[in-house]
C-alpha cells in the first residue's frame, strides 16, 4: 500500500497519533510565529522548553514501542532536534512489561516444532530482559548455558503499521513545507524503517554475530557469544550465555586492580577501529548494556541486531575530511562534508565556514577538562540545529562509538587523555588501515598523522554526543556479576 492513502482499519490509529503530536507541533510553530502565520516569535523560557520536552516524551511513550525506538534515534540527531529536547528524548527506555509466558511458549513451540522443554533444559519462565521487540530467557542446551531471545508476538505488524502511518504524515508535511529539517525527518524515518526490520530478523542478527566472531577469532582480549544455529529462527535466537559486569559498573574492580581502565579503552579503540575503518562492518548499538567485562578481564560484545555496513568510498571520504581538518583546511573540510552527504542540496560552500571554524576550534583547543570542552561543544550544538546539515546515519553511529570510548576513559580517569591512548593503538594498526582505506600504495605518513589526532576527534564527539546519549541507556541480556579473577 502506498503511503498516500490509509486503510479504514488504520484510521483510528492515525487519529491517535495525530491527537498526540499535533498540539506539540502547533506549539513549536508558535515559537516562530506567535499566531502561526504572522506575528513575532513567541518568547519561551528555558523552563517552558523543559516542560514541553517532558510532555513530548510522555506522549511518545504513550504511543508505544515503535515511537519509543524512533525517539531514541532522534535523540542522536542534534542536527534535527535542539536542546533540551535531545536530553528528554534520551531518557526514553524501551523496557516494557513482559509478554505472558503462554504466548512465548507458543512462539517457541511453533519455531522448534516441539514443546520448548523437549528441546532445551532448565528453561526459566521468568525473562531476564524484556524490551519492546523481544524477551530473553535463561536455559541450558547440550550441557552449556544459553540465552533464548524471542521476538514479541505481533510486534512486526505493529511496527510496520506505525512506520507506514508516520511516513504518511511526514510525506504530507514535506509536500507542503519542504524544509531541510522535515527532509531530515524523512531520512531518519527511512533509516529507522530499515534498521528496525533488521532488528526483528534474528537470523540476520545470528549471521552478523557469527561474522564478527570469525573476524575477531584471533583476538584473545575479546569475546563474542557463539550462536546455536540449529535452534535459531527468524523469531528465535539462541546464544551462548556469558556472565560479566557492565562496562560502566567496574569501579570496584578497577579500584582493586582487577581491571585496568587504560587496557579497557585500548581494546575498545582497537575493536571499533577495526570494525569501522578496516572492515566497514560494525556494531552500531554501542551502549554500556551491550558491553561487559567477563571474569577473565576480557571485553564481551553483545547484541548484533543493529550492524551497519559502510562502503569504502564513505570511509575514504571520512578519512580525507579528517586529514583536511588536521591541516586546518577549512575549505577542504567543507568539501568533505559535501562528499559525505552531510549538507542539504543547494547549500553554498561559504555557508559552511562558521560551522567548520567551530569544529576546528574544538579539535585544536588546548582543552584541559571535559567541562571546558563542553562549553565549546555547546556552540557546535546550537549552530548545528540552525545549519542546513543532515547527518548520514553512518556518521551518527561513528560519533556514538567515539562517545562510548571517550566516556569509558573519562569515567574512570578524570584526566584521561584520548590522544595518548588512541595514537599507539592506531599506530600498531597502520598497515591494516593503509590497506583497507588507501590500498597497498597508501602513504604511511598520512595514516601516522591521522593517528595522532584520532583521539582528539573522539573526545570532540564525546562532548557533543554525551548530551543526548547518557550512560544510563540500554538494557542487557546478561546478568551483571562481580569480577573475581585478577587480569
Amino acid at each position: 500500500m502506498a503511503e498516500r492513502e490509509v486503510p479504514w482499519r488504520e484510521v483510528p490509529r492515525l487519529g491517535l497519533i495525530l491527537w498526540r503530536i499535533v498540539p506539540v507541533v502547533m506549539s513549536l510553530l508558535r515559537d516562530r510565529k506567535r499566531w502561526l502565520w504572522f506575528g513575532a516569535p513567541a518568547v519561551r523560557s528555558k523552563r517552558f522548553h523543559e516542560r514541553r520536552a517532558t510532555v513530548i516524551v510522555r506522549d511518545l511513550a504513550a504511543l508505544g514501542p515503535t515511537f519509543v525506538k524512533l525517539a531514541q534515534i532522534f535523540a542522536s540527531r542534534a542536527d534535527l532536534i535542539p536542546e533540551p529536547y535531545l536530553q528528554a528524548l534520551s531518557t526514553l527506555t524501551d523496557r516494557v512489561p513482559p509478554v505472558p509466558w503462554d504466548d512465548i511458549e507458543r512462539t517457541l513451540t511453533h519455531a522448534w516444532c516441539a514443546h520448548p522443554d523437549a528441546v532445551v533444559q532448565a528453561l526459566n519462565r521468568a525473562p531476564i530482559a524484556a524490551g519492546s521487540l523481544g524477551q530473553v530467557y535463561r536455559a541450558r542446551f547440550e550441557g552449556r548455558d544459553v540465552v533464548v531471545k524471542v521476538l514479541r508476538p505481533g510486534v512486526e505488524a505493529v511496527v510496520n503499521r506505525d512506520v507506514r502511518l508516520s511516513r504518511f504524515i511526514v510525506n504530507r508535511v514535506y509536500a507542503r513545507w519542504p524544509h531541510v529539517h522535515v527532509m531530515g525527518f524523512r531520512v531518519v524515518l527511512d533509516e529507522f524503517d530499515r534498521h528496525v526490520r533488521e532488528e526483528m530478523d534474528f537470523e540476520r542478527e545470528a549471521m552478523h554475530c557469527l561474522r564478527m566472531r570469525e573476524r575477531f577469532a584471533d583476538e584473545q582480549r575479546l569475546r563474542i557469544p557463539d550462536v546455536e544455529t540449529s535452534l535459531t529462527r527468524r523469531d528465535v535466537l539462541v546464544l551462548e550465555y556469558i556472565e560479566g559486569t557492565r562496562i560502566d559498573r567496574l569501579d570496584p574492580q578497577i579500584a582493586q586492580g582487577l581491571v585496568r581502565a587504560d587496557a579497557l579503552t585500548e581494546i575498545l579503540i582497537e575493536t571499533y577501529a577495526r570494525m569501522m575503518l578496516r572492515d566497514g562492518v560494525f556494531h552500531a548499538d554501542p551502549h554500556p548494556g551491550n558491553l561487559l567485562v567477563d571474569a577473565g578481564g576480557r571485553l564481551v560484545l553483545l547484541d548484533f541486531g543493529m550492524v551497519i555496513e559502510v562502503p569504502v568510498a564513505t570511509r575514504k571520504a571520512l578519512f580525507e575530511t579528517i586529514i583536511a581538518a588536521i591541516r586546518r583546511d577549512a575549505a577542504g573540510t567543507a568539501n568533505g562534508f559535501y562528499a559525505l552527504g552531510m549538507v542539504a542540496p543547494g547549500t553554498p560552500p561559504e555557508t559552511m565556514t562558521a560551522l567548520v571554524d567551530a569544529l576546528l576550534d574544538i579539535a585544536y583547543s588546548e582543552t584541559a577538562t571535559i567541562e571546558r570542552a563542553r562549553v565549546v561543544a555547546d556552540r557546535v550544538m546550537r549552530e548545528l540545529f540552525n545549519w542546513p546539515i543532515i547527518l548520514p546515519g553512518e556518521l551518527v553511529y561513528f560519533a556514538r562509538t567515539a562517545a562510548l570510548i571517550e566516556g569509558v576513559g573519562a569515567r574512570y580517569d578524570r584526566r584521561f587523555n584520548s590522544i595518548r591512548v588512541a595514537s599507539p593503538v592506531i599506530m600498531r594498526m597502520r598497515n591494516e588501515l593503509i590497506a583497507a582505506l588507501l590500498g597497498e600504495n597508501g602513504r604511511r605518513e598520512t595514516v601516522v598523522t591521522w593517528a595522532a589526532t584520532l583521539g582528539a576527534l573522539a573526545g570532540t564527539a564525546y562532548t557533543v554526543v554525551k548530551r543526548w546519549w547518557p550512560w544510563g541507556g540500554g538494557g542487557n541480556s546478561v546478568n551483571a556479576v562481580p569480577l573475581t579473577t585478577n587480569h
